[in-house]
């Protein structure tokens, strides 16, 4: 890519999902391929770019928010540039500049790697740049990448969703589900690992649908498995699975493979068939039940998390009752949960029998009471037990104050621990692994207070400590296969950073 970019600075805000934050990566990818270079904290940046989502609450809002705020800027710095992509942006498409005039590029889900072209049109052109694709033409994995974490990374094993939830303008903003192959997925790992990462979560709108497109129902067991493969590979995550195609086999290849973590997020949104049903969800709440005690069956530690949606369209009492009945019986390590709002474009959002927001906080009260009631239990249940810690950056707000340090536990709770003790060698970093004892619960985190039992230094520390961030070039396509990862190679982009 040319480097038209040179000398210039530039800063990413992101908003919504884990699939924005890998996009970002993407994003700076090709920004730093270009010649632009990331802006330092505190600095004025030449180009700031809005990666956006449709889904969450406010999204609009959030969005004319933040650029009401850079007009001044903007009016300051004319030579300054704001771009604006992701979901919202694909949605609202020529309406954004209408709305916000001093907006220099628009762009959508299906062509993240146009940004830099965008950028320089748009500065040649000294006109705002909009292009907004109906379809995919480059699947991101094609695209460098910038990764944010030394230790930890996102790996995309397909784009877009199948399903038709009622409540979700996913599938009409990044479009029917592609799959990538698993050679260039396990490519892409290895990548990562041979760059110092210990961990990757698999990512997807509906990871274990993978295979779809290449007619291989148990594709994700099989991809799971191969990742056991990856030599230096310590943890494997994946978000998120949809009940309705949760298979056997990919319980089996958790359970058997040694680095697929024992943890589990996948999506109730309700616990009453009668409201699933409206959803769309193409499950019933037996069946969800059904697979946590087959995961528990195989795997007894299993941490399970899952998304709830309070106050759909049509939720009476009953049903409600019927998500609190499903709560406790599936005993959630914890739950996202969220009081429904319309999203215009979703068919929900057309539905009689809106639930009175008042109606719909108490509810969330309540299930949110319940779930925290739940979490404490569970965690407390940990109390006296070893732990394995991932060391990170970032996770803990108070341990500039307590002296602690965080890190998450294989299967995926947060645990605040105090870095002393004989075993530890030198000063511990996030990268390095740590095992402690924890010695206090919370409903949202454990406390590991004693003394350390182990520390191992690792690449991924030496490369945070020394600033060092992965950079992955862009993965071409590859043949279905499965088996043992061949040889990683340094991307033409240097990984080698």
């Amino acid at each position: 890519m040319s480097g038209a970019g040179v000398g210039r600075t530039y800063e990413i805000r992101t908003f919504g999902c884990q699939m924005n934050v890998h996009d970002s990566e993407r994003l700076a990818g090709q920004l730093e391929s270009a010649g632009y270079v990331p802006a330092a904290d505190g600095e004025a940046a030449d180009v700031i770019v809005l990666n956006t989502c449709a889904v969450r609450e406010n999204a609009d809002n959030k969005l004319y928010g933040h650029l009401g705020h850079l007009r001044p800027r903007k009016s300051d710095r004319p030579d300054m540039q704001i771009a604006v992509g992701g979901c919202l942006a694909q949605k609202d498409r020529g309406e954004i500049v209408k709305r916000a005039p001093w907006v220099d590029v628009v762009f959508g889900t299906h062509n993240i790697g146009s940004l830099p072209a965008l950028l320089d049109r748009a500065r040649h052109n000294a006109k705002a740049q909009v292009e907004i694709l109906e379809s995919l033409e480059t699947f991101p994995s094609t695209l460098p990448a910038r990764r944010e974490s030394a230790y930890s990374g996102w790996v995309s094993i397909s784009v877009g969703c199948n399903n038709t939830c009622t409540f979700c303008i996913v599938p009409s903003l990044r479009g029917k589900e592609r799959d990538r192959r698993p050679g260039e997925v396990l490519a892409e790992v290895e990548a990562l690992v041979a760059e110092g990462v210990l961990e990757v979560t698999l990512l997807g709108q509906n990871v274990n649908s993978y295979g779809v497109e290449f007619g291989d129902r148990f594709a994700f067991g099989k991809l799971l498995r191969s990742c056991g493969s990856v030599a230096g590979l310590e943890r494997v995550r994946f978000t998120s699975p949809h009940p309705a195609a949760f298979t056997d086999d990919v319980i089996d290849a958790m359970a058997r493979t040694p680095n697929v973590c024992h943890q589990l997020h996948m999506p109730l949104q309700s616990g009453s068939d009668r409201v699933l049903k409206l959803m769309r969800r193409s499950y019933r709440a037996s069946r969800f039940l059904s697979i946590l005690d087959k995961v528990r069956a195989a795997m007894p530690d299993a941490a399970i998390t899952t998304d709830i949606i309070v106050g759909f369209p049509g939720e009476t009492e009953e049903d409600f009752e019927a998500t609190l009945e499903v709560v406790r019986r599936a005993r959630f390590s914890s739950a996202f949960t969220f009081q429904y709002s319309k999203r215009p474009g979703t068919p929900a959002a057309e539905l009689g029998d809106q639930v009175p927001k008042e109606v719909v906080r108490r509810r969330y009260d309540r299930l949110v009471a319940l779930q925290e009631e739940i979490s404490w239990e569970e965690n407390r249940k940990l109390v006296g037990s070893t732990v394995e810690l991932l060391v990170a950056a970032g996770e803990g707000r108070k341990d500039a104050r307590t002296h602690r340090m965080s890190g998450r536990a294989r299967d995926g709770r947060l645990v605040h621990f105090t870095p002393s003790g004989p075993a530890v060698d030198g000063k511990v970093r996030p990268g390095d692994i740590v095992e402690a004892t924890v010695t206090y619960a919370a409903p949202h985190h454990l406390v590991a207070d004693g003394e350390l039992l182990s520390h191992r230094r690792t690449r991924a520390g030496d490369n945070a400590e020394e600033g060092v961030r992965p950079r992955t070039g862009g993965v071409g396509l590859g043949l279905p296969s499965f088996g043992a990862p061949r040889t990683a190679q340094a991307a033409p982009e240097g990984c080698g950073l």
